[in-house]
């Protein structure tokens, strides 16, 4: 006789395929789905939040568990104008462009190049300025990718928004943003605690580089955008970016200190400045399709995504959430969801995925106003989500 604990395994599937079921059957009924009534009630949402808040404009997209994908827009893309909001409207997408540096990192992971618990001194341990990073000598390409290293942020240190301000077209080196921190004393030891800063993925990228000896936006064009088929997804490195609409980032914002952040299609700050923190321009569509192949291990190996996927404690994101290899999981009532929030002056986005439901959404804000939505644009996103895990149910 078998013992109870054989019976239980044989009548119950392990995780990974109780995580195939789930995914296969969430796809059988994705192709159920009606998707005219899908888009009526997202679109109705999308419309019932524009209408509650004060914000200029919205766009969301939803990867389906089939393949398809849908695009929404609500409001405008320039108030001015007067120019309404496309599905296909382009956003600054912020530190959701973590992910695809993220990605090209785990891409080296998978191929022996770049092990998480090496640590960075292995690569950066001649540089001049390293000795006087903090907590040097004992940070790991884990700790960088988890936010634990103890690298504080760069990016709102006062000297930084001046020159930004006062010289919108310099050109920024990995070493110059990292030189804001040198010298300074570390909020915790390498590895205990988590303190969200872009320096760490400043640092990230420049040990990429030192590795594939090329520059990172090609290499993650070949290597990760081409191949998962991202049409409207290019690098924020300049003033001029295609097709990207207008921001609003409020009056007396400490990045150009104007409300709008394009004049004459330019930038009033260098989005530059962000690289490997950040560093993209894209559509909620594009996203929400990057962040189904993204963690359905379509991009590095199913072993490096549960890697990736099991994360820290990031108390600074929520009570429950967690921090993995540049992405953020939290919980949620429709299940876990693994994703990343994204802002630059002028734009808010939020990427979820849902493995237990295996779809993908993305929502993006042309403003940074956060009190003008009403709510938390992450909130917003849970009830767009909650509706199609629905539809998906229903079917």
């Amino acid at each position: 006789m078998l013992a109870l604990a054989t019976l239980a395994m044989l009548a119950a599937p392990a995780a990974p395929a109780r995580a195939q079921v789930q995914a296969a059957v969430a796809r059988d009924s994705a192709a159920a789905v009606d998707t005219a009534a899908l888009r009526g009630r997202l679109q109705a949402k999308l419309d019932s939040v524009h209408a509650a808040g004060r914000f200029p404009g919205a766009t969301f997209g939803v990867a389906l568990p089939d393949g398809r994908s849908l695009g929404f827009a609500v409001g405008q893309a320039d108030t001015v104008l007067d120019t309404p909001m496309r599905p296909d409207s382009r956003m600054l997408a912020g530190s959701v462009g973590k992910t695809f540096f993220a990605a090209l990192a785990l891409q080296l992971v998978d191929e022996g190049r770049l092990p998480l618990d090496a640590r960075i001194s292995t690569w950066l341990g001649e540089e001049e300025w390293f000795a006087r990073l903090p907590n040097a000598r004992d940070i790991t390409v884990r700790h960088l990718m988890t936010h634990t290293s103890g690298l504080v942020r760069y990016e709102f240190d006062g000297a930084v928004t001046r020159k930004l301000t006062a010289e919108p077209d310099h050109v920024w080196t990995p070493e110059e943003r990292v030189s804001y921190i040198l010298g300074t004393d570390p909020p915790f030891a390498a590895g205990a605690g988590w303190d969200y800063s872009d320096t760490n993925y400043i640092v990230l990228g420049m040990i990429l580089e030192q590795i594939t000896g090329q520059p990172l936006y090609p290499q993650i064009a070949r290597r990760v955008i081409q191949p998962v088929g991202l049409r409207n997804t290019v690098p924020s490195d300049r003033r001029e970016i295609p097709g990207v609409v207008q921001g609003y980032a409020g009056a007396n914002n400490p990045f150009g200190g104007r409300d709008v952040m394009l004049e004459d299609g330019r930038m009033i700050v260098n989005p530059q400045m962000e690289w490997a923190g950040g560093g993209y321009a894209s559509t909620a569509q594009d996203l929400a399709g990057w962040a189904k192949a993204l963690y359905e291990a379509k991009v590095f190996s199913a072993a490096t995504l549960a890697l990736a996927t099991t994360g820290v404690s990031a108390r600074g994101l929520g009570r429950d959430a967690r921090y993995g290899l540049g992405v953020i999981i939290v919980p949620t009532p429709i299940g876990t969801s693994w994703g990343h929030s994204g802002f630059f002056p002028g734009w808010l986005t939020e990427v979820r995925y849902f493995p237990d439901h295996d779809f993908a959404v993305a929502l993006q804000f042309n403003t940074s106003v956060g009190r003008s939505i009403g709510r938390s644009p992450a909130a917003v996103l849970q009830e767009l989500a909650q509706i199609v895990a629905n539809a998906i149910a229903g079917a």
